[in-house]
C-alpha cells in the first residue's frame, strides 16, 4: 500500500509537501504517539461529562451546548466570560423502588458560583435543601446526628485492640530492618523488577514470621511449620492491613515505615508479582461502618445517644467536676449498646476521630479567628500592620496589598480545614490510587531523586471538590487553583497526603505559643522582656501572626522560579518555608519560653 511521501526535509521543501505522510505506520497500522492514550478517539459514551469522560453528566451548559459533572464545570466555567453561560439542570429520573428518604443527597457545594443569588438559585433547583456539614467534630446542636453518623464511619478506621497492637510491633520492626525501597527503586539492577520485588516481599514475611516465633512460639508453629507464605495469606493481609489503619488513626506514627509499606503493597498488585507471588498482601481497610453492618448495628449510629458515647473529654480550661460528670454520662451510654465489645471498639474509633479533628483541623479555625481580630480590612490600624507584600522583598514571590493579602490568607486557612476535616476519606481514596491494578506508576528523576509519578484520579476529583466547596465560601477565588497530582511537584497520592497531614505541625506550635503569651506575661521579668522589646503581650501576639500571614502566604519555598507561587500546594510550601526561618525572628526566644521543641516534634 503506498502511503505516500515520507516525512523528510527533501519532501518538505518539495512541491508534493501536501501529501506527505507524517507518521507512517508499520504495515499499514498507524503508530501511535508516546502521550497517547489507549481509546482516546472512541467516543465518550453517552450522558457522561464532556470534559472528564468518566462521570455521569449532571448540568447543561445552553451556550456551550455541552455536559457536564458538577466539579468540571465549575472548573471550566468559573472564570471570565464562561461565567456569563446559561446553565440547566439535567432531569433524573425519579426512583420507583425506594423510598425518596433513601436516596443520598448531592453536595450543593460541589460547583463554583458568582454571587449568593447564583448560589441560591443552584441549591433550589439542583440540589434540594442544604446539607452542608458545620465544621465542628459533631453535628450541629439540633440538627439529626444519624446519618452524618452513618456517612463518616465508612471512613473511620477502627482502633487497634491489644493483641493487634503486639502484631503491629512486629511489623514495624520488621520494616524498620527492610531495604525495600533501596533495592526496588533503583536503575540498573541484575535481576528483573518483578523478581527482585517477589525477593524482597518473602524476606520481609520471613522477617516476619521470625519475629512471631520468637514472641509467640507455639502461634508461629502453628503458622509456618511448612513455611508455605501462600498459606498464610490471610495472616500477612491482616498485618499489612493493621498497619495501614493504624496510620490514618495516627499520622504523626509510622513516619519512616509506612512508605515501604505502602510501596511494597503497591509492587504487590501488578500482575506478574502476583503471579510469582501466589497470594495477594491487600485487604480493604476496616472500618467503624464494616464492622456494625457484621453485627446488624448500624442503626446504632442513628441513636442520640451516639453524640454522648463518642465524645471527647479534654481536661484543657474545665473545671474537674465537669471533666469527671462527662466521663459518667460517656461510660453509661457506652453501657447501654448491644454487642459491648464490638460496638464499644466503634464508639471509641468514631470518638478517635474527633480527637483528631480537634487537633489537626481546628487549629486553622483558630488562625481564622485571630485573621479576622488583628487584621481584617475594614478596621482603622497601624501601617506598620499592614500584611501587604512585594515580590522579590524578603524572599516573597507574590505582590498582594493588604486586603488582597487577607483574602488570600483566609482562603488558604478556609482550604485546608475542609481538606483535614474529610482526611479520612481522602486517605481512603488515596490508598485506592495508590493500590490500584489499572494505574501503572513510572520512576522518574523530579529533581528530589527518584519518585514513583502515578496519576490520582479518584483523590484529584475528591480535591477539586473541596476545592469548589472551599471556594464557593470565601467568595472570589485569589491566586492559582492549579492542584498538583502525579508531576513531579506531587508524584503520587502518598505524597500528596504526607503533605497535608503536615499542616497541624505547622499551626498547632503556633497556636500554643499565641494562646500562652499572657500567662508568660504574669511573670515580671519576662513581663519587662516583652514590654521593652514589643511594647505589649498584644503587640508581640500581632507581630507573630503578621509576620506569618505575610510571609507564611507569599509564594516562596520552591527550589526554582516556575514551582511553589499561589497554586493550592504552593500556599502549604510557603508555610514550610516560613518555618524553617523561625530561629531568625526576633521573637523566636518566646516560642522557647512556651515550650516549642520544634515544628517536627523535635529540636
Amino acid at each position: 500500500m503506498d502511503e505516500g511521501p515520507t516525512f523528510s526535509l527533501n519532501n518538505i521543501l518539495s512541491e508534493n509537501h501536501e501529501n506527505i505522510v507524517e507518521h507512517p505506520g508499520v504495515n499499514g497500522v498507524p503508530v501511535g504517539g508516546w502521550d497517547e492514550e489507549e481509546g482516546a478517539s472512541k467516543p465518550v459514551e453517552e450522558g457522561t461529562c464532556i470534559e472528564c469522560e468518566d462521570q455521569p453528566a449532571e448540568v447543561l451548559c445552553e451556550t456551550c451546548a455541552d455536559i457536564f459533572c458538577e466539579v468540571c464545570y465549575a472548573s471550566q466555567h468559573r472564570k471570565g466570560s464562561r461565567k456569563l453561560h446559561v446553565v440547566k439542570p439535567l432531569r433524573k429520573p425519579k426512583p420507583t423502588a425506594e423510598p425518596a428518604a433513601a436516596q443520598p443527597a448531592k453536595d450543593p457545594d460541589a460547583m463554583d458560583a458568582d454571587d449568593d443569588s447564583d448560589d441560591e438559585e443552584w441549591e433550589r433547583v439542583v440540589a434540594g435543601p442544604s446539607t452542608e456539614v458545620v465544621f465542628s467534630a459533631q453535628p450541629a446542636v439540633g440538627s439529626p446526628v444519624g446519618e452524618w453518623f452513618v456517612e463518616r464511619a465508612k471512613y473511620i478506621p477502627l482502633r487497634l485492640n491489644l493483641s493487634e497492637r503486639k502484631y503491629l510491633r512486629l511489623l514495624e520492626a520488621a520494616l524498620s530492618v527492610s531495604e525495600y525501597t533501596d533495592k526496588i527503586d533503583t536503575i540498573g539492577f541484575g535481576l528483573s523488577k518483578a523478581k527482585r520485588i517477589v525477593q524482597q516481599i518473602r524476606e520481609l514475611c520471613a522477617i516476619m514470621s521470625g519475629l512471631l516465633l520468637s514472641a509467640d512460639y507455639k502461634r508461629g508453629q502453628e503458622l509456618f511449620t511448612d513455611r508455605d507464605f501462600q498459606a498464610n495469606a490471610e495472616f500477612y493481609q491482616d498485618i499489612f492491613e493493621l498497619g495501614r489503619r493504624h496510620k490514618i488513626m495516627n499520622p504523626d506514627k509510622m513516619r519512616t515505615t509506612y512508605g515501604k509499606l505502602i510501596y511494597l503493597l503497591q509492587d504487590s498488585q501488578t500482575p506478574e508479582v502476583k503471579d510469582l507471588l501466589s497470594f495477594s498482601c491487600v485487604r480493604p481497610i476496616k472500618t467503624v461502618n464494616l464492622l456494625l453492618e457484621e453485627h446488624d448495628a448500624l442503626d446504632l449510629l442513628r441513636d442520640d445517644l451516639i453524640t454522648v458515647a463518642t465524645k471527647e473529654i479534654y481536661a484543657e480550661g474545665r473545671a474537674r467536676r465537669d471533666i469527671q460528670k462527662d466521663i459518667k454520662s460517656k461510660e453509661r451510654a457506652i453501657e447501654d449498646a448491644r454487642d459491648a465489645d464490638a460496638v464499644r471498639q466503634c464508639l471509641y474509633s468514631i470518638g478517635d476521630n474527633h480527637a483528631f479533628l480537634r487537633t489537626n483541623r481546628d487549629p486553622c479555625e483558630r488562625m481564622i479567628t485571630y485573621l479576622k481580630e488583628y487584621f481584617h480590612p475594614t478596621e482603622a490600624r497601624d501601617p506598620k500592620a499592614s500584611l501587604a507584600i512585594r515580590s522579590g522583598k524578603n524572599g516573597a514571590r507574590l505582590s498582594h496589598d493588604h486586603a488582597k493579602q487577607y483574602a488570600y490568607v483566609i482562603q488558604s486557612l478556609t482550604l485546608w480545614r475542609e481538606i483535614l476535616h474529610d482526611m479520612f476519606h481522602l486517605w481512603s481514596l488515596a490508598e485506592s490510587d495508590l493500590l490500584s491494578e489499572n494505574v501503572p506508576y513510572r520512576l522518574r528523576d523530579t529533581g528530589q531523586g527518584l519518585n514513583r509519578v502515578q496519576a490520582a484520579p479518584k483523590t484529584s476529583r475528591m480535591m477539586h471538590q473541596i476545592l469548589n466547596k472551599a471556594q464557593r465560601s470565601v467568595g472570589q477565588w485569589i491566586g492559582s487553583s492549579v492542584i498538583h497530582m502525579g508531576d513531579h511537584n506531587v508524584p503520587n497520592s502518598l505524597l500528596f497526603i504526607d503533605k497535608y497531614t503536615q499542616i497541624y505541625r505547622i499551626l498547632l506550635p503556633i497556636c500554643n505559643t499565641l494562646s500562652q503569651i499572657e500567662g508568660l506575661a504574669t511573670k515580671p521579668a519576662i513581663r519587662s522582656y516583652i514590654d521593652d522589646e514589643f511594647g505589649s503581650p498584644d503587640n508581640l501576639r500581632r507581630e507573630i501572626l503578621g509576620d506569618f500571614f505575610r510571609h507564611g502566604f507569599d509564594g516562596s519555598g520552591a527550589d526554582n522560579f516556575f514551582d511553589a507561587g499561589s497554586c493550592i500546594d504552593g500556599r502549604l510550601t510557603s508555610a514550610w518555608n516560613w518555618c524553617s526561618t523561625l530561629e531568625k525572628k526576633r521573637y523566636f526566644h518566646v516560642f522557647l519560653l512556651t515550650g516549642f521543641t520544634g515544628f517536627d516534634g523535635e529540636w
